[in-house]
This record gives structure tokens, C-alpha cells and sequence, in this order.
């Protein structure tokens, strides 16, 4: 098995109960991408363009916070993965905010903005945009 060499701006596991990470859900976040690697024997990769993210949403319910978690749940213009949770994360406000600037950076990167995951009717949808 090869040892995975890329720099990440932020790695973290799903934190389970009193916060220890002792799950087998593993994200990782990229220049580009946000990944969720989920599984122990059986092992799914999903992977999220920033610029597909739409909206961020932090979540710190009682429970949660007085371990020093939060709950980030991603909404995206992404046909596989419309929505998804960032579940019971360390610092999950500073992830948050990292996550949303990076989202940020990677548009003005590639030149995109929200006018362009609305679907105006045409037949170009948020695929067509590269």
C-alpha cells in the first residue's frame, strides 16, 4: 500500500463519543477538493470541487460542544453529492472558515460565480462548467 504524500491544508477524523477520533470517516481538504473516505474493510472515496460548494452551514449542538465539535453541512451544485455533513469535527468553526475561503479562492481561481450554478431552463447545466 502506498503512504499518501499530499499536503492538505486540514486533515481530521469523525470524532465519536467524548471526542475521540475513533471512527473510520477521514476527511481531507485540498487546494482543489474536499475528501470523505468512509469505511474500514469496504472503502468509498467521495470527492467534492470546492467551487461546487454553495453554502456552509456550522452546526454545534449542546452535546457536541462541550467536546469542542461541530457538525459543518455543505451544500453544493454537485449531481452525486447535493448535500452533505462534515460530522463532529474538531475546531469545526476555524474548518468552517477555512473551508469557505478556500471555497472563495478556488472560484476567483477559476473564474466562476453563483450566477453560474443557477438553472436559468437552458441545457447547460452545472456540469458544462470547467
Amino acid at each position: 500500500m502506498a503512504k499518501d504524500t499530499t499536503n492538505y491544508a486540514w486533515k481530521d477524523r469523525k470524532r465519536t463519543i467524548f471526542g475521540l477520533p475513533l471512527s473510520f470517516t477521514v476527511y481531507k481538504l485540498t487546494e482543489e477538493k474536499l475528501l470523505i473516505e468512509t469505511g474500514f474493510f469496504n472503502k468509498k472515496e467521495e470527492e467534492i470541487r470546492l467551487y461546487r460548494i454553495m453554502d456552509l452551514t456550522l452546526n454545534r449542538p449542546f452535546g457536541q460542544r462541550i467536546f469542542g465539535l461541530g457538525t459543518i453541512h455543505c451544500c453544493t451544485a454537485d449531481k452525486s453529492t447535493p448535500e452533505f455533513d462534515i460530522l463532529k469535527v474538531k475546531n469545526s468553526l476555524n474548518v468552517k472558515n477555512l473551508l469557505s475561503d478556500m471555497i472563495e479562492a478556488e472560484r476567483i481561481k477559476k473564474r466562476i460565480s453563483g450566477r453560474e450554478f443557477m438553472d436559468d431552463g437552458s441545457e447547460h447545466g452545472v456540469d458544462d462548467i470547467d
